[in-house]
């Protein structure tokens, strides 16, 4: 079986996998971070995204193998040492961003993503455009969208984080 390494959170792993194992199995099964979910097993809701190499990838469709070598940051490594949260978990938690809490780790993952390849800000409906690739079947997403405008400015060095 191949052995991958890979640093997540900021810790190296080195794990033995089978070539078909997927990344979110690697990061669920073999290392215990649970807050990466399986929504769908289609690639279609979005609940399994983390950051690969400072990119949102949906972990239900990349090989671990191919994760080889590479940083993976997962929603459990958002927050820092002293548990002061990324300025979007905080968003989402100010805006209520969030119900049943099932698809918000991805959906925070991917707002991150979202609003750090967006330096000139973001309209209503370019937040939406952007979260079509992630489901959330209890907030209609108003509020989610209110918490990506929100942070935008604290991860851009706007305003100041509260």
């Amino acid at each position: 079986m191949p052995q991958v390494t890979l640093t997540v959170n900021g810790k190296t792993a080195s794990v033995e996998v089978e070539g078909r194992t997927l990344l979110v199995e690697l990061l669920r099964d073999k290392l215990g971070l649970t807050g990466t979910h399986v929504g769908c097993d289609t690639s279609q809701c979005g609940a399994c995204v983390v950051h690969v190499d400072g990119k949102a990838v949906k972990s239900c469709t990349m090989l671990a193998v191919q994760a080889n070598g590479a940083a993976v940051t997962t929603i459990e490594g958002l927050a820092a040492a002293d548990g002061t949260l990324h300025p979007m978990q905080e968003a989402f938690r100010e805006n209520h961003a969030l119900q049943c809490g099932f698809c918000t780790p991805g959906m925070v993952m991917s707002a991150i993503d979202i609003v750090a390849t967006h330096p000139d800000g973001l309209s209503e409906a370019e937040i939406r455009h952007c979260l079509e690739g992630n489901l959330c079947r209890c907030t209609g997403y108003h509020n989610i969208v209110k918490a990506v405008s929100a942070a935008w400015p604290v991860m851009h060095g706007k305003v100041a984080a509260e």
